[in-house]
């Protein structure tokens, strides 16, 4: 009975060091699982930086050629209300002295329309 009990406390001793076994592989599954998710998780995160420094770049090389073009269009649009100031001022003169003259000098005239009484 001694080596059935020997056998047996052998086979149980077998088993605890097979669920140890068991156990340390979980264990060593789940660290390489951590490490490469953190792994992948720290490659992500450069990617997305290294993503939105190309986007910040293409987003200012085009912002900042819209504020160049913002910056034209408004001296463009100064020029053109300078240049009608000066028209104004020089040409509003003659313009009113031409009104006033068209409005104050009567001329009359027989209108082309008119027709004698006495005449059909």
């Amino acid at each position: 009975m001694t080596s059935h009990s020997q056998g047996i406390h052998q086979l149980l001793q077998a088993e605890k060091r097979a669920k140890e076994k068991l156990e340390e592989a979980k264990k060593r599954k789940g660290r390489r699982l951590k490490q490469a998710k953190d792994e992948a998780q720290a490659e992500i995160d450069q990617y997305r930086l290294q993503r939105e420094r190309e986007f910040r770049q293409k987003q200012d090389s085009i912002m900042g050629s819209q504020g160049n073009l913002l910056v034209k269009v408004d001296e463009q649009t100064r020029a053109k209300i300078n240049g009608l100031i000066s028209n104004h001022q020089r040409n509003s003169e003659k313009v009113l002295q031409d009104l006033l003259g068209i409005v104050c000098e009567i001329k009359p005239e027989i209108h082309i329309n008119f027709r004698e009484a006495g005449s059909h």
